[in-house]
């Protein structure tokens, strides 16, 4: 997959290839574990969306350094105002819904840790790749933010999920194959290779049929993600939003 990136090497953020019909996006802030940023998270949709529009048959989703993706960036998030972090949420769980949505197949290839809004977007991916080394932890309702939960619900079971939610422990790679929260433990080096044999073997269906198939087998639906966004909204608009921070980076609500 090197044909030339929409962005020039280097700047950061987010990076996408595309070969033939295969795009491979990157999140590409490794100083910061590949925390989301607005900006990065802009750029993301806009992949998903320009992919959605474009012929794309599959988008590999990874994470640049040692570390997918360390969910939502913290930098500066007790100066923002509540309206800057409910519109900074709110595009996120647009993301997650735009990515279990989309009319091609998505391949998340994960290293390093996936947490909060990182492993939500694993969640998300058709296909789940975990390097052996992997470990993924939802801590969004540390700091009282629901964010993607009745997916979360569908993909690993309301006893699992609610375990992932109240315990906020970290998960290896294994156990979360175990719960369907992962696809397969693949060696980080390999990853991209078993993407490639996933992707090779969709080769005889027809993009239309590609994007019937995925849509049939989504495991929520239009209403579940209307609810989700609610949910969101409402967890964000409760108050006291920037105290319950505070106490999270303060460590008092790990």
């Amino acid at each position: 997959m090197s044909e030339a990136s929409t962005e020039a090497p280097g700047t950061g953020e987010v990076r996408v290839e595309r070969s033939g019909d295969i795009v491979t996006v990157t999140i590409d802030r490794p100083r910061r574990a590949n925390a989301l940023d607005a900006a990065s998270v802009e750029r993301l949709l806009t992949a998903v969306d320009t992919a959605g529009g474009d012929g794309t048959r599959a988008l590999v989703l990874q994470g640049a350094g040692r570390h997918f993706c360390a969910g939502f960036d913290m930098a500066g998030v007790l100066d923002s105002s509540d309206g800057d972090l409910l519109w900074r949420f709110v595009r996120i769980e647009q993301l997650l819904q735009r990515l279990r949505r989309a009319p091609f197949v998505t391949v998340a290839c994960v290293g390093g840790k996936a947490i909060g809004a990182g492993a939500d977007i694993v969640a998300s991916c058709a296909y789940r790749l975990l390097d052996p080394q992997t470990t993924l932890r939802f801590p969004g309702f540390r700091f009282g933010v629901a964010l993607g939960t009745r997916h979360l619900a569908a993909l690993v079971g309301t006893r699992a999920a609610r375990d992932l939610l109240l315990h906020s422990s970290e998960v290896d790679a294994a156990t979360a194959v175990r719960l369907g929260l992962g696809s397969a433990v693949v060696a980080r080096e390999q990853q991209q290779e078993e993407a490639e044999r996933i992707l090779a073997a969709t080769g005889t269906v027809d993009v239309t049929s590609v994007a019937a198939i995925l849509s049939r087998t989504a495991a929520v639906s239009d209403a579940d993600d209307a609810a989700d966004l609610a949910a969101l909204v409402t967890s964000l608009t409760r108050p006291g939003l920037h105290d319950r921070l505070a106490r999270y980076l303060g460590g008092t609500g790990d």
